[in-house]
């Protein structure tokens, strides 16, 4: 799982440096192009090199508008500092986001399937294969299930314990990442309102620098202010969705390990 997060990270992190270079590339004024005679008569050999090395900035331009388009760019860079601290806000949460859903996606299981067999095995008194069968099988269910038999020597309240306590462990670990969610879905909408009241601060000086009041002089700066509120909430708004999703899984999964402890301590009380 660790592995997992760690890859995921890492490409969504190589994807924003993709993202913010294009951005910076947008905000570099594309070069005027030049004959060739007239650069090799007029331009010393510096500045012939600088004309090459801003060669490939059209380019990055152009990759900008074809993989986010230039609207998206100039939206990103109209909204100003405050889309930053949204954009990293953003990352960590969505990283952490698919993060969760790969591991509760691992963790679920058929768990007809994996009872029919345990049950069976434990019914013909083949605890080693059962252990095995736990051993091998993924998820929560398994995990705890395996636990329980490991003290099938002492007893079925000595299973039902460790069955017990390896279900505590395994919830503490399927409550992982949704701290760190709701941190995203809190913070981006607080920085996208602290863009706005920036915002709003820089239009009434230029009210306050004009002297006069005129819709003209604000209205760019409002809506410019307005973006950043907007991005706050188009981060929030998914990153909830995705939270009450995986709240739903989780609790499916805690239903599935009261099932799997109850059937294992029932089927061992029939078979004693």
């Amino acid at each position: 799982m660790k592995k997992r997060f760690s890859l995921t990270l890492l490409l969504i992190m190589s994807l924003t440096f993709v993202f913010t270079s294009l951005v910076y590339a947008q905000n570099t004024p594309t070069p005027t192009a030049a004959p060739a005679a007239a650069i090799a008569d007029s331009a010393a050999p510096a500045e012939v090199a600088e004309t090459v090395a801003e060669a490939p900035v059209s380019g990055s331009k152009n990759f900008a508008e074809f993989v986010f388009g230039s609207g998206i760019v100039k939206w990103f860079k109209d909204g100003g500092w405050a889309m930053w601290p949204i954009l990293f806000v953003a990352i960590y949460a969505l990283a952490y986001g698919v993060w969760k859903f790969i591991t509760l996606v691992y963790a679920k299981i058929n768990l007809n399937n994996f009872l029919n067999s345990i049950v069976a095995l434990l019914k013909d008194k083949k605890i080693k294969e059962a252990l095995e069968l736990a051993k091998k099988t993924r998820g929560p269910v398994a995990a705890i299930t395996y636990a329980g038999l490991l003290k099938y020597d002492r007893g079925t309240e000595a299973v039902d314990k460790a069955m017990e306590s390896a279900a505590m462990i395994e919830m503490s670990y399927l409550e992982k990442g949704f701290v760190e969610m709701s941190s995203g879905i809190t913070l981006a909408p607080m920085l996208g309102f602290l863009g706005t009241i920036a915002g709003m601060i820089t239009a009434f000086a230029s009210i306050a620098a004009a002297r006069a009041v005129d819709a003209t002089i604000v209205a760019s700066g409002i809506m410019i202010a307005l973006i950043t509120t907007e991005f706050g909430l188009i981060v929030a708004i998914p990153i909830q969705f995705l939270n009450n999703i995986f709240v739903t899984m989780v609790d499916g999964l805690v239903l599935d390990m009261q099932r799997a402890s109850e059937k294992v301590i029932e089927t061992l009380t029939e078979t004693k």
